[in-house]
């Protein structure tokens, strides 16, 4: 039996991300890795025939590849996991891993070959829709023109004229779901204010046909805490590892 890495374009590979996607079923956050060819990509040979993939980009620089984010195999070779990941990791001379632990497969290789293995952000999923109140607020889509700061915003909260808060939804992640980010005005926060922009960038998420989904950083408590009062789940979490010396 002949295995093979060898590196090649997201064309050879890409049927292999669609069964990847749609096995996850999750906001995949590397995703747009490969639109904006941020990343190599590796395809798997046995005896010449293609059964999965891998992908690189760069941990901390965009142009740097240093980092293993994607190994993906079809499930009857699965137990070759570890003879791939060695010779990807082997071809590529990646240092690093990152991924989600909802990825279940390069989860079990990052403990397997790496060490200082810490969690940069948590991941969360939608379960509920909450029925929040706010009749002196106004939850508003911006026009273009509105939309053109310097820290453009997609959606805003005022009372009167008075802007409360800003956020919006990322939309270049894996279908069908939708990035939910936000930020409370300094003197409105410990107000219920972010609750409600959350749950009004839900509504708007599912609106267009996306699910929301989110995230923030490990030691972001306030996040978290409004992120689970607005029907969110903790689902994952971002985590990143050295790979071990041989």
């Amino acid at each position: 039996m002949a295995i093979e890495v060898i590196k090649t374009d997201l064309k050879e590979i890409q049927a292999f991300r669609i069964l990847f996607l749609q096995e996850s079923n999750f906001q995949f956050i590397y995703d747009k890795c490969h639109t904006y060819g941020w990343a190599d990509t590796y395809v798997f040979l046995q005896d010449k025939v293609k059964i999965g993939y891998g992908a690189i980009w760069g941990k901390d620089k965009r142009d740097e590849r240093d980092a293993i984010f994607e190994c993906y195999l079809l499930k009857d070779y699965r137990t070759l996991a570890t003879a791939y990941f060695s010779l990807l990791q082997q071809m590529s001379g990646a240092p690093f891993i990152e991924c989600q632990s909802n990825d279940a497969l390069l989860t079990s290789l990052l403990f397997e070959h790496s060490q200082n293995i810490f969690a940069e952000a948590m991941l969360f999923e939608d379960h509920f829709q909450t029925r929040f109140t706010r009749p002196d607020t106004v939850f508003q889509r911006l026009s273009p023109q509105q939309n053109a700061g310097s820290e453009p915003a997609e959606y805003v909260l005022k009372q009167q004229e008075e802007i409360l808060a800003t956020g919006g939804l990322m939309l270049n992640y894996n279908m069908p779901f939708a990035d939910i980010y936000y930020e409370v005005n300094k003197d409105y926060r410990q107000r219920g204010f972010g609750s409600y922009m959350v749950q009004e960038l839900k509504r708007a998420a599912y609106s267009i046909g996306r699910v929301p989904a989110a995230r923030c950083n490990i030691t972001n408590l306030a996040s978290k805490a409004t992120l689970l009062k607005t029907g969110f789940s903790v689902c994952g979490y971002r985590l990143n590892g050295t790979i071990k010396k041989r």
